[in-house]
């Protein structure tokens, strides 16, 4: 194997010892908290070309690796798993050819497993994947491309159609921890008996608290082991991811005074309604393209979510109303907030302030939920006569969700959504109740139980 990627492959040396030798895996086992996704078994193991995309710093190579060590403790030889760095090969033709003379090594009378991780580095990397197939090279291969830009994943449903194997499912995303599994990874997962509409109120308590924490450190398992081991988000942890959005901007030739423009803006904005026209008139930029622009990359990036107003009868986005934007992890908000104003120390200087400021934190608090919702379903809001905070689409018809942080539910503030007799409240508060007949549930009960709320 080309030296260049030994490091990643130390199967080759000792299976055995596989957990000990690669980086990923070694730094992963010595953190206070392990996460294993249930992607790793979702993986089809058979011959395909699948896609696995998601945002930076969230643990795609690891999961990748991890997947590795699951198929080795399954048996599978050494010989037949590969993993390659695309950040390490410059072009198509040199992909071809490190795959084309990988696969020839590999054994023959097996099912062969290829990882290539980060394949969008790679300058035109969907002609050597394609050639590949034509010819059928992956005719008894598991091909798995992994990339941070999700626009990998439309682009292999585009350009190999009929190539990527008999597998009911080819296209995986990743994303950070939802709540629902960093409660579990804490091992406070609480009974369905304890979340009846008596609901244990030493059980709510704990479960608000790890709101505040989750808040903080969002889905992402470098900064959740941060707050295990320091109780604070290091200052380094939160400049690696925002270096990445940078450089990946950079990358594609855009303006880093722009991302700070657009990422200031996003903030200032942050859930409340806005159009492009609005932003241009604020900032530098003389063109609404150029901040759609900006806005669809980030999007791509797995870095932002765009909310926007849902057409009722027609269950689809009305172009012509305002959108809301937000950050597509409470993490990523921190990180790019610390990256935009800097200052010696992010999570005392910054972070915890959110705590104390109830604008601010209901503002975390609703693109949290907002976030988790998009994961699984179509996600908008509702603007008529008021406005409803939420309205997912599932099984043809949209679900309106009402997100309130304050003390006291007003029924004024609920004239919207009390329209829709399908509509439900996820509160700061500590018991079920209902206000107009409207469900009223526990905002961390809510939370832990998308995409099925089970606890009517």
């Amino acid at each position: 194997m080309d030296v260049r990627f030994e490091a990643n492959n130390t199967h080759l040396e000792n299976a055995a010892t596989f957990s000990e030798t690669d980086p990923h895996l070694r730094r992963l086992y010595k953190e206070p908290y392990v996460y294993r996704s249930s992607l790793i078994d979702e993986f089809p193991l058979e011959p395909g070309i699948l896609t696995l995309g998601g945002g930076r710093q969230i643990g795609k190579t690891t999961l990748l690796k991890q997947w590795m060590e699951m198929l080795l403790t399954k048996g599978i030889q050494p010989e037949a798993i590969c993993f390659y760095s695309g950040e390490l090969i410059s072009d198509y033709q040199a992909l071809y050819l490190l795959v084309k003379n990988q696969l020839n090594q590999m054994p023959q009378a097996s099912l062969k497993y290829l990882i290539l991780d980060e394949i969008t580095y790679i300058k035109d990397w969907d002609k050597a994947i394609k050639y590949l197939a034509d010819t059928g090279e992956f005719e008894n291969t598991v091909v798995i491309l992994s990339g941070s830009d999700l626009v990998l994943m439309q682009d292999a449903r585009i350009r190999f159609p009929g190539r990527r194997g008999k597998a009911p499912k080819v296209d995986f995303h990743y994303y950070p921890l939802s709540f629902r599994e960093f409660i579990q990874l804490k091992n406070l997962l609480p009974t369905p008996e304890q979340l009846n509409h008596t609901v244990d109120q030493e059980v709510l308590t704990q479960l608000y608290q790890q709101l505040d924490a989750y808040l903080m450190h969002g889905g992402f398992l470098s900064a959740i082991n941060d707050y295990e081991k320091h109780q604070k988000i290091l200052t380094a942890t939160l400049a690696t991811y925002s270096d990445w959005i940078r450089g990946d901007i950079l990358k594609r030739n855009k303006k880093e005074v722009f991302l700070n423009e657009i990422i200031g803006a996003v903030i200032k904005y942050y859930n409340k309604q806005v159009s492009w026209d609005n932003l241009v008139k604020e900032l530098s930029i003389d063109h609404t393209q150029t901040v759609a622009d900006y806005i669809s990359l980030l999007c791509s990036m797995d870095a932002v979510f765009v909310q926007a107003a849902l057409i009722e009868d027609k269950l689809k986005a009305a172009p012509k109303k305002r959108k809301k934007l937000m950050f597509c992890d409470p993490f990523i908000y921190h990180a790019m907030k610390a990256w935009l104003k800097p200052c010696n120390d992010p999570y005392n200087e910054q972070m915890t302030k959110i705590i104390t400021d109830p604008i601010a934190y209901s503002e975390l608090v609703e693109a949290c939920v907002t976030t988790h919702f998009r994961r699984y379903y179509p996600t908008y809001y509702i603007k008529a006569e008021g406005e409803v905070d939420i309205a997912y689409v599932k099984d043809k018809r949209f679900w309106p969700i009402e997100i309130k942080w304050s003390k006291q539910l007003r029924p004024k503030d609920l004239k919207q959504i009390s329209k829709y007799p399908h509509g439900k409240i996820y509160a700061k508060t500590f018991s079920y109740t209902d206000i107009n007949n409207i469900p009223v549930i526990p905002l961390p009960i809510a939370l832990l139980n998308i995409p099925e709320f089970t606890y009517e």
